[in-house]
C-alpha cells in the first residue's frame, strides 16, 4: 500500500486562462447545439456585460473550484477589472485558497473515485481528506484551523461580516506571504470585497469554535459571525451601484444571496431607509453554470427565469449553463480575457464603500 507521503505528491495545478486562447472553440460553439450554444450564449453575455462599464459585476462561487485548480481563473478575473465584488461559500475562500496561501496544496488522487485502490476508511487512517479525486492532508487543514484561532484572539471582541472576517484572513497573507497566489490576497490589493454569508459553515467555523469555547472558559467575550451584517454589506453595495451583472458558479447560498439582495435593496428603498437615488434595478445580465436540476424546486437549480418573478433577474440578458463549473469556466474567463471588453472597464473598489457611515 501506498505512504501517505507517496499519496500527496502530485499537486493540484491551476489552469491559467491567459494561457491559451479560448476564443475559437466559443464561436464553434455558437453554431452547435445543447450545452455547447448555451456556454457560447454565455460567453458572449459576459462579453457585454464587461463592455457595460455602467454596470458592476458579482461572480458568486459554490463547490469546490480551488482544490479543483480553479484559483488562476477567478484571479484573473479579479486581476482584469472583470469583477468588482464576489460571494462565496466558506470552503472555496478559506479551507482552500487561505489553505493554499498559507503553503499547503491539494493532491491528484492516483485512481478512479469509481475504483478506489485504497477505501475512506483507510484514507481517515491516515489523516487524509478526499473531495471526490482531490486528496488534502488533514493534518494540514487542523494547523490552518489553529492559525485561524490564533488570528481570532487578536481580533477586538465582537461581531464581525464575513466579509470582514475574509479581509482579516487576507491581511494576514498579506503580512506573511506577499508573493502567495490567492484570490483573498489579490481581491484585498483591488478593493474587491469577498462576502461569505455562511462563514462558520466552513474550516473558519472551527476556527472560531476553539477561539469562543477558550474565551468562555476565561469568562471573556471574543469573536463571533454575523450574517446579518453580510446581508446588510451586499445590499448596500448593490444601492451604491447603478447596474449590476451576475456571474454564478455552482447555485446554493452564494446564489440565493446575490439574487435576494436585489429584493432587499427595493425594500429599503421603498421604506424611506435607502439614499436618494440609490439602484434598485434587477440584475441587468446573469449567467449561471450549474449540474443542478430545477425540477425539484430547490434554489441551485432554479432557472433565471423564475428569479425574474421575485424581481431579481431580468430576462433579456440571461444564461444557464448545465455542467460542470471546472470544465466551462477556464474557457469563459478565457474568452473574456482574449475578447478584451474588460480593458475599458474601471477598478472600482467597492471595498471602499465599507469605509463610509452604514445605511441608516
Amino acid at each position: 500500500m501506498p505512504t501517505k507521503a507517496e499519496l500527496l505528491s502530485v499537486e493540484v495545478e491551476h489552469v491559467d486562462p491567459t494561457a491559451f486562447d479560448a476564443r475559437p472553440i466559443i464561436d464553434a460553439y455558437a453554431k452547435t447545439a445543447f450545452q455547447a450554444r448555451n456556454l457560447a450564449r454565455a460567453c458572449s453575455i459576459t462579453s457585454e456585460m464587461l463592455a457595460d462599464t455602467d454596470c458592476a459585476v458579482v461572480l458568486t462561487l459554490a463547490g469546490s473550484l480551488v482544490s479543483a485548480g480553479m484559483k488562476k481563473s477567478i484571479i484573473t478575473l479579479i486581476e482584469n477589472n472583470m469583477v468588482d465584488a464576489i460571494v462565496s461559500s466558506g470552503a472555496n475562500i478559506v479551507d482552500q485558497d487561505f489553505f493554499e496561501a498559507i503553503g499547503n496544496r491539494h493532491y491528484v488522487m492516483p485512481w478512479s473515485p469509481e475504483a478506489p485502490e485504497i477505501d475512506d476508511k483507510t484514507l481517515r487512517s491516515m489523516y487524509i481528506d478526499r473531495i471526490y479525486d482531490t486528496l488534502i492532508d488533514e493534518e494540514a487543514l487542523s494547523d490552518s484551523d489553529d492559525l485561524q484561532t490564533e488570528i481570532y484572539d487578536s481580533l477586538e471582541p465582537g461581531a464581525y461580516s464575513g466579509r470582514e472576517i475574509v479581509d482579516v484572513l487576507a491581511r494576514h497573507v498579506e503580512d506573511n506571504h506577499p508573493d502567495a497566489e490567492s484570490i483573498i490576497l489579490s481581491a484585498r490589493r483591488k478593493g474587491v470585497p469577498i462576502f461569505l454569508p455562511a462563514a462558520s459553515d466552513c474550516s473558519a467555523g472551527f476556527g472560531v469554535l476553539t477561539h469562543l469555547v477558550r474565551r468562555e472558559a476565561e469568562g471573556r467575550p471574543g469573536v463571533s459571525f454575523d450574517v446579518a451584517k453580510d446581508f446588510h454589506e451586499l445590499t448596500k453595495l448593490k444601492l451604491a451601484c447603478k447596474d449590476t451583472g451576475i456571474l454564478m458558479m455552482g447555485g446554493g447560498v452564494p446564489k440565493n444571496y446575490i439574487q435576494d439582495v436585489v429584493v432587499g435593496a427595493e425594500f429599503l428603498v421603498e421604506r424611506g431607509y435607502a439614499p436618494e437615488g440609490s439602484g434598485t434595478s434587477m440584475h441587468k445580465y446573469a449567467v449561471q453554470f450549474t449540474v443542478a436540476d430545477a425540477r425539484d424546486g430547490a434554489l441551485s437549480g432554479s432557472t433565471l427565469r423564475e428569479a425574474c418573478s421575485w424581481g431579481k433577474v431580468d430576462v433579456i440578458k440571461e444564461q444557464m449553463v448545465f455542467g460542470e463549473v471546472s470544465t466551462m469556466l477556464p474557457l469563459l474567463v478565457s474568452d473574456a480575457y482574449h475578447r478584451g471588453q474588460w480593458k475599458s472597464r474601471p477598478e472600482r473598489r467597492l471595498a471602499d464603500i465599507f469605509e463610509q457611515a452604514t445605511v441608516r
